[in-house]
């Protein structure tokens, strides 16, 4: 009888642990995606400085890049992501060149581009010289229509940045900043989401049903009047903004298990002085929007 109770207590252990398994193997099959992704990343981090004509006394370009990249992944090609980060982040005319190479030859082109601005400066510089000769009978090199042999600096920083990596999507935003002359610079920001599982990037048409704009357009309004603290859309012109009655999703936006997040840079419907709106509108808020079994609307179920 004890030789049987203990049998029967081992059988039951053994089903109690097959129907676990069972039950877990299942609700694997029917989950779409992992918490983790399973993708790792580097940085290639470079600083480049050209004077012209090679005198540390001329103007000249300073190019900074730091570039994140995939290195393995297991969730797809891992020669498919890279070549996504590289053609978004660097160009499309660098996405068969390995990450390293592309931060390189990238760097290469923005200094011979800047080299050939100097150079048709400097002719054009030298045409308006002649033309003053021979207009004035007189030279113009020791006139006050002397035109300076001058040129400007150029500066530019790229860089990206990972801002969620869960659950089949990875959202990263690429920040770009370039001066051309003159004491400000002009700071643009582009947003990709990738659905691991798919292998595409997630764009609005496959997260929101049809018609989804002027509800959408509603919550971004609302939204930036509660980030900016202001109680009407005069008082965000006030504040630097403008066409905001007119705003509209960009397609520029993120995904994390919060909700999205739009980002509106500078010139678009705010002054250049103020800092790109990033514009979050949470899931609770829009989930009659979302596409049904859409990735957000999954997402958006992520306790």
């Amino acid at each position: 009888m004890e030789v049987y109770y203990r049998m029967s207590v081992f059988l039951l252990s053994i089903l109690a642990l097959l129907f676990f398994i069972s039950c877990n193997q299942q609700q694997g099959e029917r989950s779409m995606f992992r918490a983790e992704n399973d993708i790792e990343f580097d940085t290639v981090s470079l600083v480049a400085r050209h004077h012209l004509d090679g005198d540390t006394a001329n103007p000249y370009c300073n190019i900074g890049v730091d570039f994140v990249y995939p290195v393995s992944s297991g969730r797809m090609s891992l020669d498919m992501l890279q070549q996504f980060f590289i053609r978004n982040i660097l160009g499309a005319p660098y996405d068969t060149l390995s990450p390293s190479g592309a931060v390189q030859a990238y760097m290469h082109n923005y200094i011979e581009n800047y080299t050939a601005d100097a150079r048709t400066y400097r002719e054009s510089a030298e045409e308006i010289r002649e033309l003053n000769n021979f207009i004035s009978g007189i030279d113009a090199s020791d006139s006050e229509h002397y035109t300076e042999d001058f040129f400007y600096s150029y500066y530019e920083s790229l860089s990206d940045s990972i801002v969620y990596n869960y659950h089949g999507i990875l959202s990263f935003q690429v920040k770009q900043s370039n001066n051309k002359g003159g004491a400000a610079s002009y700071d643009s920001y582009r947003n990709y989401v990738l659905n691991l599982n798919t292998g595409r990037q997630v764009t609005e048409n496959d997260i929101f049903n049809a018609g989804y704009d002027t509800a959408l357009q509603r919550l971004i309004i609302a939204s930036l009047l509660e980030q900016a603290n202001a109680g009407s859309i005069e008082e965000l012109e006030d504040l630097g903004f403008f066409g905001v009655q007119e705003i509209v999703p960009n397609q520029n936006f993120l995904l994390n298990d919060k909700g999205i997040i739009y980002t509106y840079n500078k010139g678009e419907y705010s002054a250049y002085q103020l800092d790109a709106p990033q514009v979050f509108i949470p899931y609770e808020m829009m989930f009659s929007l979302l596409r049904e079994n859409s990735i957000a609307a999954k997402l958006a179920n992520v306790k």
